[in-house]
């Protein structure tokens, strides 16, 4: 390697470490490095003169330094750092001239004029025929992204890939195309197999929504599922309802029990008797029918199969089948899923036998408590009067 060569490789080297852009994940030293490295490989088949062969040199090394001074007409700014540099470098001006052109041949959609041209121009495209094409590709996506110049979608920047590889690019040299443009044939085979991949997933989930959103199927079973859990929040409410009446009136009855009247016997304390009558009665009262509320239903809990063929059974609830054999019932179970309509009928049917439940605890429940609302009023009302009329006398008539 010359002394320039080792020199420029220095320079850029610690310029595009030091200046450039992080956002350049593309356009980077080692996008320059696999470029050389590229140039390097087309140098060793074609013969060429020493003095063109490192001004292509060079100029792989040079041509994307413009980078560092930003995005737009990048090429011109790479001339303009290789001049300053080269001249400083005591390089002379026709090779500085040179290496311009050959730096501003690889400005995209520039026809090469000659050999040199093209080496230079293949080298910049190599990856094109890499197998780490896809990578790369991701990044100068992301590149473009972050640095605000365009912004694609996956699916997009894929078929501009594709159209970029169909119309747009091709090598030129002999080298390039006998050893790069088969790897290049098959990344464009990968990115037409992603494209018609992404297609087929893409209408095969497309018709599974359509299909999901067009059958009536789904919403019958959403109404029937949200029905049913509806359903059973209300009755589990209803039976919490009653259990917490269950179990006050059952507190209120121990203490009377326990406090109030055992001291009734005591003739000073009769004018407590029916207060305590009316206090009692209704919790008993109440706790009736807080059971009533809670209590479950006895079933036959067995069924024929003329009852299954003329579609008269529920075979949802239990308490149409705890006592039948597991065979009968299985089979039962298998008719009935033949038959869609009778399957929606017994689906319905538990809805409704459901709902005339939570009719009937509902009704009991509200008796419950208004019959418990009544008894309270009506027992500390009595216990007043109790003590406003009743109190006095017995206490005048106790002896001195």
């Amino acid at each position: 390697m010359s002394d320039i060569i080792s020199r420029t490789e220095e320079f850029v080297t610690q310029l595009l470490t030091n200046e450039l852009d992080s956002n350049y994940l593309y356009h980077n030293l080692r996008h320059t490095q696999r470029v050389v490295k590229s140039t390097k490989e087309l140098l060793d088949h074609f013969d060429l003169k020493a003095k063109e062969n490192e001004a292509i040199h060079l100029a792989a090394w040079l041509h994307d330094t413009g980078y560092t001074k930003g995005n737009n007409e990048h090429e011109a700014e790479s001339c303009e750092i290789a001049k300053v540099f080269l001249k400083s470098q005591d390089y002379d001006d026709a090779g500085i001239d040179r290496i311009c052109s050959l730096i501003m041949a690889t400005k995209r959609h520039h026809e090469p004029q000659d050999l040199s041209e093209e080496i230079i121009r293949d080298a910049d495209a190599s990856h094109l025929g890499q197998s780490s094409y896809l990578d790369t590709s991701e990044m100068l996506r992301e590149e473009l992204s972050l640095l605000g110049v365009a912004d694609y979608t996956p699916k997009k920047w894929r078929n501009a890939n594709i159209k970029m590889f169909q119309t747009e690019h091709r090598f030129y040299t002999d080298y390039a195309k006998e050893n790069w443009q088969e790897g290049k044939d098959k990344n464009l085979k990968k990115l037409v197999k992603n494209r018609k991949k992404r297609i087929k997933t893409f209408k095969k989930e497309e018709l599974k929504v359509k299909l999901k959103n067009q059958s009536p199927e789904r919403g019958i079973q959403t109404m029937y599922r949200v029905t049913m859990r509806n359903h059973l929040k209300l009755s589990d409410i209803a039976d919490t309802k009653a259990n917490i009446l269950l179990s006050v009136n059952a507190i209120i009855i121990s203490l009377l029990l326990t406090n109030l009247i055992p001291k009734l016997d005591n003739p000073s304390n009769d004018y407590l008797i029916y207060p305590t009558g009316i206090f009692v009665m209704f919790s008993v009262v109440s706790m009736i029918m807080s059971v009533l509320a809670t209590r479950p239903n006895v079933t036959r809990g067995e069924f024929n199969k003329e009852d299954v063929k003329n579609r008269k059974v529920n075979l949802l609830f239990f308490g149409n089948f705890h006592k039948m054999k597991l065979a009968d019932y299985e089979w039962a179970i298998g008719e009935m899923i033949k038959d869609q309509t009778y399957l929606y009928s017994n689906l319905t049917k538990d809805l409704y036998f459901l709902g005339v439940v939570l009719n009937t605890k509902y009704k009991l429940l509200r008796w419950t408590y208004t019959i418990f609302m009544i008894g309270m009023i009506l027992s500390v009302i009595a216990f007043f009067v109790a003590l406003k009329f009743y109190g006095p006398e017995r206490m005048l008539q106790l002896p001195t």
